[in-house]
Formats: C-alpha cells, structure tokens, sequence
C-alpha cells in the first residue's frame, strides 16, 4: 500500500504517524507562563536530539493559524521548560491532561500529579515522572503549522535506583514502573 501524504489531512498524517512509528517516548512538559502559572501537556512527537550540547526536540502543533498552544508560548516567553518522561502508572493522568482546560487551570493539580523543584529551573517537575530534564530554550522554528522547539537540558532529576551512577546504564525494568 502506497500512500501519498499530500493526499491527506492533518489528522490523517497524525494517525498514520503515531501509529506507525513506535515505541514512542511521551516527553510530558511542564512550564509557567510570564505570571508564573503551571501548565503540563504531553506531546508525543518529541525524542533527544544530540549530546553536544544536550538536546532534546518537541513540535507542538499550533491551536490554529499561528496561534500558539498554551506550552509553546510559556516557552517562548520564558525561555525555560521540563520534559518529564512518562512510565506506565503515569500513563491514565498523562492522557488525561492532554484535555483541552480552560485557561487558568493547573493541569498537574486537576490531574493528580505532585509538582516538585527541578535541579536546573525554577520551572516545576513532576514527581511521579522517573526522569526530569531542565531545559532552556535554544531555538524555535516555525514550519507549517508546527512549533519545533529545541531544548538545551541544564540538569536532570531521575528517580532513586534507576540509573547507576559508576556506568550511566539505566534500568530499563526499573523505568517501566
């Protein structure tokens, strides 16, 4: 089967998308805007980007014609972000706060995840998550109606016994639970 992706709308490409290209890490962002309110989405087209320096990428589609989601503007207005990785006793709320909340809602409190300081921002992370990367802002680009953001990680959190701190090995059974 050949498919021609011109052929299809948006949410057309997204299905075939994430569906197709799996496993798929769920980078799940928390950041503040310029009055110092939490946001948190998860965003499922994200992955690292480099080593050198750090970097991981994140495209956060538009709400609408250059209209950018709350995440990305929290971004762009204060330079800083955390990518909370997500593991399966997570995976119910991270879904869920994915819902579209009125303005003004911390999603984390309406979710029932813990915010916790982050080693590296002042932006919160999430404490259930096994892994928080501190990011500063390094570059966005605006292709389509996408915002590609790169992040620069500044310091990481990750959860007791998950990485061995002599070979950097993660526990991959560990990053499950």
């Amino acid at each position: 089967m050949d498919i021609d992706f011109s052929e299809l709308d948006p949410r057309q490409r997204y299905k075939l998308l994430a569906s197709l290209i799996v496993p798929r890490p769920i980078a799940l962002v928390t950041s503040r805007d310029a009055d110092g309110l939490v946001n948190a989405a998860p965003f499922s087209f994200f992955n690292c980007f480099g080593v050198d320096p750090a970097l991981v990428i994140l495209s956060v589609g538009n709400r609408g014609a250059d209209v950018p989601k709350d995440t990305a503007a929290n971004i762009e207005a204060t330079g800083v972000f955390v990518v909370n990785l997500v593991d399966e006793p997570m995976a119910g709320r991270m879904h869920a706060s994915s819902a579209d909340f009125p303005p003004g809602v911390n999603e984390l409190e309406a979710v029932g995840f813990t915010a916790g300081p982050c080693a590296g921002t002042e932006v919160p992370r999430i404490v259930e998550s096994p892994a928080s990367f501190a990011c500063r802002l390094h570059n966005v680009q605006h292709i389509g109606n996408n915002r590609v953001i790169l992040g620069e990680v500044l310091a990481a959190t990750v959860r007791a016994g998950l990485v061995d701190g002599q070979t950097w090995r993660v526990d991959g059974e560990a990053l499950r639970m």
